[in-house]
């Protein structure tokens, strides 16, 4: 079976440290294994970058290699075509994950340019919607 990709973006690597009061204290490494729990027996690639570029990168990886895409694209999300262009691509299900419900947010959260191509979107559950959004995207790998 094609793995599933979890793709996360800048400042994401600060998990646990960065405005708990926001983001939780749960830490990225405790995401994955979160993430690896949820995904049994199906292999997931578990990535962070703060390049967008390493991201792009992941998601062409997916076209090619993959068969679902958990993104947590953080402040790219807001930003980013080269991210957009390249997830128009992938032929899988997308779930689009916030820890934080970027609606209750700040405006210059409110208008996800990934939002455009999710199949699906995440945001506010904290650390506990990584492993939902896994279950979901293996359910929906052939829809």
């Amino acid at each position: 079976m094609k793995p599933v990709f979890v793709i996360n973006g800048p400042n994401l690597n600060r998990l646990g440290k960065r405005e708990p009061e926001i983001y939780g204290r749960t830490t990225l490494a405790e995401i994955e294994a979160m993430c690896r729990e949820a995904a049994g027996a199906v292999p997931l690639r578990f990535h962070q970058s703060n390049a967008e570029h390493q991201l792009v990168d992941w998601v062409h990886e997916a076209i090619d290699d993959g068969c679902a895409i958990l993104i947590n694209p953080a402040g790219l999300s807001f930003r980013s075509i080269p991210l957009l262009d390249a997830l128009k691509m992938f032929p899988g299900p997308i779930v689009e994950l916030h820890i934080s419900n970027i609606h209750r947010r700040e405006e210059i959260y409110h208008h996800s340019l990934v939002s455009k191509v999710a199949t699906a979107v995440i945001a506010g559950l904290g650390a506990s919607g990584y492993p939902l959004a896994v279950r979901w995207l293996l359910d929906h790998i052939d829809s």
